[in-house]
């Protein structure tokens, strides 16, 4: 799922903002928040989910130890090495064996190994709050469903940005709900949805449509045509993401 895909406009953001809205208790909108981001991140990778879980309770833990005084080195040091080990199996595994077959002439099978979506932002995040409890004791979360929420918040779950749990702890305990903060988040949100659909979107049509063309076929000018379509679809599609992520975590407070 997508922030410009009908399924999140017309069906997922309504009903998460209608919830929100008329339940007024901070625990309960806490929850809404964090189903519907699980929810979210299921849409697209309903047994990723499971994977992105055992991160959140594995980083909440190494967090709790790192928070001591005996064993915060050792916990820091697993941490790292579980997220930065899981990345590794994940994008890298059908690489290296590549790599050994053609170095000793193998002929090891190599494993299409499925990336879940956003795996290195929430693998980082985690991390990132591993560090932080560590480098500062007092920042230790006792609840594991607020680093739930920390780490799964949807507006950022598929490519950030990463935040420093710090930052926001505050906000997951107590937040403003107002119309302003609404009114600024949509607009901000509507702004990146158009750069999105009406720039990036046809600025990718043009570009495959450039692309298509043989070798042959292709000019100077067309291929410099293509090249610049390009550019601007990804420069478009990145800032139209972060500025609807950004007008969505507005209207939150998160």
């Amino acid at each position: 799922m997508t922030f410009s895909s009908l399924t999140f406009l017309f069906l997922f953001f309504p009903i998460t903002f209608l919830l929100y809205a008329v339940i007024h208790n901070q625990t309960a909108r806490n929850i809404i928040l964090a189903v519907a981001s699980l929810v979210f991140y299921a849409f697209g990778e309903p047994v990723a989910v499971m994977i992105m879980l055992i991160s959140i309770v594995l980083n909440y833990l190494f967090g709790r130890v790192a928070a001591g005084t005996h064993h915060d080195k050792i916990a820091v040091v697993l941490a790292v090495l579980l997220n930065i080990g899981m990345l590794i199996v994940y994008k890298y595994t059908g690489f290296f064996i590549e790599i050994l077959n053609s170095l000793f002439l193998l002929d090891l099978p190599v494993p299409h190994i499925r990336l879940p979506i956003g795996i290195s932002f929430f693998t980082f995040q985690g991390l990132s709050y591993v560090i932080d409890v560590y480098r500062e004791k007092k920042n230790v979360q006792k609840s594991l469903f607020s680093v739930l929420l920390y780490i799964s918040f949807f507006p950022q779950l598929i490519a950030g940005p990463i935040v420093r749990y710090n930052d926001i702890a505050a906000q997951i305990r107590d937040r403003e709900f107002n119309t302003d903060r609404i009114s600024r988040g949509v607009r901000r949100f509507l702004y990146g949805l158009a750069k999105k659909v009406l720039i990036a979107n046809q600025m990718g049509l043009l570009a495959d449509k450039v692309f298509s063309f043989s070798g042959s076929q292709l000019s100077t000018a067309a291929a410099w045509l293509g090249a610049i379509c390009y550019t601007l679809q990804i420069f478009f599609d990145f800032c139209g993401y972060s500025d609807m992520a950004i007008g969505l975590g507005c209207i939150f407070r998160l």
